[in-house]
């Protein structure tokens, strides 16, 4: 199937973002709790975007350890102990797609672990480039964050294992003060 004249390629689309002056991404997800993993994403977004919101998305059906307001203010006090610049971060309600059009943000940043990730994800990419015309960029997580999920943290911290070198220090000692309650 060839191109129509509104369409471009993935290509043109990532030459034209770095050609403006500013570079907005969302990077939607539960982050309960942020890991590692979503860190080294971040961080290497930050190489690429000149701005980069940390979407928090409201889900009702998640098990959650955290409130969504819990999450962003752990997240917002990382940001500022890293002195990290060009980085916010905010809850949203609803379609990723609607709150990234909200934000006149120009890409969805994702990270990938594994193959599953990918499957899943591309099909989610699809449906919101069809959706709303917003594309996707993924960044593979580093290798020795390739297993992590909050998932798995909130599992291995409910059982009272050391996440000391997949979480955040400070987001560690929340975690292990959450659980004692």
């Amino acid at each position: 199937m060839g191109l129509t004249t509104n369409q471009l390629t993935t290509h043109e689309i990532l030459d034209g973002l770095m050609a403006k002056r500013c570079v907005r991404a969302i990077f939607p997800g539960s982050f309960d709790p942020i890991t590692n993993g979503h860190l080294d994403v971040i961080d290497r977004g930050m190489k690429i975007f000149d701005e980069l919101i940390i979407a928090i998305g409201r889900s009702p059906v998640k098990n959650q350890l955290f409130t969504p307001e819990e999450r962003v203010e752990m997240i917002a006090e990382l940001i500022r102990e890293r002195q990290m610049t060009g980085i916010s971060v905010e809850s949203f309600d609803g379609l990723t797609v609607e709150y990234a059009a909200k934000k006149k943000a120009d890409v969805i940043l994702r990270g990938l672990r594994s193959l599953t990730d990918v499957q899943y994800e591309f099909q989610l990419a699809m449906t919101n480039r069809a959706v709303a015309g917003i594309e996707t960029v993924f960044i593979m997580t580093s290798e020795q964050y390739g297993f992590t999920s909050s998932t798995l943290i909130r599992e291995v911290a409910s059982l009272g294992g050391d996440l000391s070198n997949l979480i955040p220090n400070n987001i560690y000692e929340r975690v292990k003060q959450h659980l004692k309650k």
